[in-house]
């Protein structure tokens, strides 16, 4: 049971190796990920929720909401930094799909460091050029089952790709 994934893109692509792509064949991942009701937090757009709710788990994205952005606003900093501050507080298991916002990655090893959070997997695939190595590379130094993409390469389209794999593959 692999995940097809396009050779051109799955040699941009590191995993841990407790991550969830080497566990996907395994009955007791799938009987975890069917019963842990958790929280995946990702951009909304591109996610088969209808498959994130047979598996029993919620999809949040705070980017929009107003008190992420008041909040961001009053504090001088990133809407993606105050989103990850008001998922930690979510009381279900989490799964993070980054697709765009690097500070969003660095948030996430910083409540990792503090024990704010576990998250089960960290799916961490931003684009762009300011901290994109470096948050990828915060997120690889953890303990957490993650998939990155290597350099530069990564975005929203791509998470939603990766968590919609992984969800129709634990489906099957």
């Amino acid at each position: 049971n692999a995940i097809c994934i396009s050779s051109a893109y799955q040699s941009a692509l590191e995993t841990s190796k407790n991550s969830l792509l080497y566990l996907t064949g395994s009955k007791s991942m799938h009987r975890t990920a069917k019963t842990a009701n958790s929280a995946l937090v990702i951009s909304l757009s591109g996610i088969n929720k209808a498959a994130a709710a047979k598996l029993g788990c919620t999809v949040h994205c705070f980017m929009s909401d107003p008190d992420v952005a008041e909040q961001a606003k009053e504090r001088g900093c990133t809407r993606a930094v105050v989103s990850m501050e008001k998922a930690s507080k979510l009381n279900k298991p989490l799964i993070f799909a980054i697709g765009n916002a690097p500070t969003a990655l660095l948030k996430i090893r910083e409540l990792i460091d503090t024990g704010k959070i576990t998250p089960l997997l960290v799916i961490g695939v931003p684009v762009g050029f300011v901290n994109i190595i470096e948050s990828k590379e915060a997120i690889m130094e953890t303990d957490i089952p993650f998939i990155v993409s290597k350099g530069r390469k990564g975005g929203s389209n791509v998470a939603a790709a990766i968590v919609n794999a992984l969800m129709y593959q634990i489906t099957r």
